[in-house]
């Protein structure tokens, strides 16, 4: 198809007619200074052509930007501690879990589950507390599409933010939790292998729902029952015997030819000097080997090895489990704290020894130390959030499992692994003993004051011994005997874990 070109109506010389020009329109050109006879761009043009490519070029590279934030880089900003475009999120963009409008047309936060999930979960009022703080910005982002976005600012509407899966299993939550009712403590179940916690439950706890309405007589000094710390976490306790196992691994490490021959004789108290210590409820043991002496939990046996320790290694190996270092989680925690030295005196040496003195432990780092050990000496990072999605469903960010600490060698976990069945299949932690496995793990009864009969009670393993799916931290305050207390409820969780496992509903 071709262009059809204007008549000649009045006549005009043949040369003009070629260029398809009017006189009047080359005369316009040449007096507005666009004609140049030698064929060259004006300056002017030149400017104004330069001025077009650098306005394209701005809006092509502000169109990479804007595409770019939204895949890459919003997440990084928003959470920059010193964007204060944060406290102001929650105007344009919906909460996650649960809000309600009240009467007044203003919103609210509500927990269908009063206290089962308050120390995990935590509150958003007042600071916030739990995932609702971590996680905040996390879900007050929202990943629905840029153009659906750019509608609701324009007409006024809240943006749907992110939804959070949580790690935990809510029937394995719920039964923890009644095997602890009424009794102050923690438990924490978690994947060995993965780090990714089951459950966790500290008791006692408080209503999330109606926080801002309890705030103050939780915090009242007349309330000494400390309902908003998380025990499993936040919670430092003596660890008892259960430190024996990293007392037990130094000891073999120190005398790697000679621990086998290691023996004791217990007559039920310990004396050195002017210092005695007495086996639980002063049993009397005998003679014990190293083996029987872990079996047995004899306090005798493990301060008579810890007072031949290096206290440098000894401390080292501690904190290679572990203590005295700080570790960045999806939920608050304390620092696990151990201490020995050169200048430590021998009653120092009697206490660390069994888990007792200035030794405190977390029952999330007690956790963390069974699940290493279970794991081939490999500690993986505990964690709670285990993905996102968006409005629509689609996954969006997912957690994935990383190595915490390379504490020991798998040689070193493996011999720690047949310890700790022995404890369980013929020593004090027998209550633990699962029915479709064996279980491995130790028990503690650690005193917390001078009064006689006072003690926490521990148990923390894992099951199966050869091949851990689930590992178990038990505290019970004031609970008494760790092997008549807290071995029982470890021995339950392992069992109704394979009960969920069978029936589908917990694991992958």
């Amino acid at each position: 198809m071709k262009a059809r070109m204007p008549s000649n109506r009045k006549g005009l010389p043949e040369d003009r007619r070629s260029t398809g020009e009017s006189v009047p329109e080359k005369r316009t050109q040449a007096r507005r200074g666009i004609h140049d006879p030698l064929g060259k761009t004006p300056a002017r043009g030149r400017e104004a052509a330069v001025a077009g490519w650098i306005i394209l070029a701005m809006f092509a590279a502000l169109l990479a930007y804007f595409v770019w934030f939204e895949a890459v880089g919003r997440e990084s900003v928003l959470v920059n501690p010193l964007n204060n475009r944060t406290s102001n999120m929650e105007q344009t963009v919906v909460n996650l879990a649960v809000t309600q409008n009240a009467e007044d047309g203003s919103e609210y936060r509500y927990y269908p589950f009063p206290e089962l999930f308050c120390h995990t979960i935590g509150y958003a009022p007042l600071g916030g507390a739990g995932l609702e703080s971590s996680q905040k910005i996390l879900m007050l982002t929202s990943h629905i599409s840029v153009l659906e976005q750019l509608r609701n600012e324009f007409l006024h509407i809240k943006s749907p933010g992110d939804t959070l899966h949580v790690t935990l299993n809510d029937q394995l939550q719920q039964y923890c939790s009644d095997l602890l009712a009424g009794r102050n403590g923690a438990i924490i179940a978690s994947d060995p292998k993965t780090g990714k916690i089951l459950a966790m439950v500290s008791n006692p706890g408080f209503n999330p729902s109606t926080i801002e309405e309890d705030w103050s007589s939780l915090i009242s000094s007349d309330n000494t029952s400390g309902n908003l710390i998380n025990r499993g976490s936040q919670g430092l306790y003596p660890p008892g015997s259960t430190f024996k196992v990293i007392t037990l691994l130094e000891y073999i490490r120190e005398n790697p030819d000679t621990w086998q021959d290691f023996s004791y004789t217990c007559n039920g108290v310990f004396t050195y000097g002017d210092y005695a210590v007495s086996c639980h409820e002063g049993h009397a043991h005998g003679t014990v080997d190293i083996y029987e002496a872990m079996e047995q939990s004899c306090n005798g046996a493990f301060i008579t090895m810890g007072m031949t320790l290096d206290p440098d290694k000894w401390e080292q190996l501690a904190r290679d489990f572990g203590y005295n270092q700080k570790f960045d989680l999806d939920v608050a925690s304390s620092q696990s704290s151990f201490s020995i030295g050169e200048d430590s005196s021998d009653w120092d040496f009697i206490q660390e020894a069994i888990g007792q003195g200035t030794t405190v432990a977390t029952p999330l780092l007690n956790l963390c130390i069974y699940s290493a050990i279970a794991n081939g000496g490999v500690m993986m990072k505990p964690y709670l959030v285990d993905y996102y999605t968006n409005a629509d469903g689609r996954e969006i960010r997912r957690t994935q499992p990383s190595v915490l600490l390379n504490c020991i060698s798998k040689s070193d976990a493996d011999l720690l692994v047949d310890f700790c069945t022995k404890v369980v299949s013929s020593g004090s932690g027998y209550q633990a003993a699962a029915n479709w496995c064996q279980s491995a793990g130790k028990t503690g009864s650690a005193q917390f004051s001078s009064t006689a009969g006072l003690y926490h009670a521990w148990f923390v393993g894992f099951a199966p011994a050869e091949d851990p799916e689930i590992a178990v931290s038990v505290l019970v305050e004031q609970g008494g005997a760790g092997g008549e207390v807290a071995a029982p409820i470890a021995g339950s969780i392992f069992n109704k874990y394979n009960e969920l496992k069978t029936a589908g509903l917990i694991g992958e």
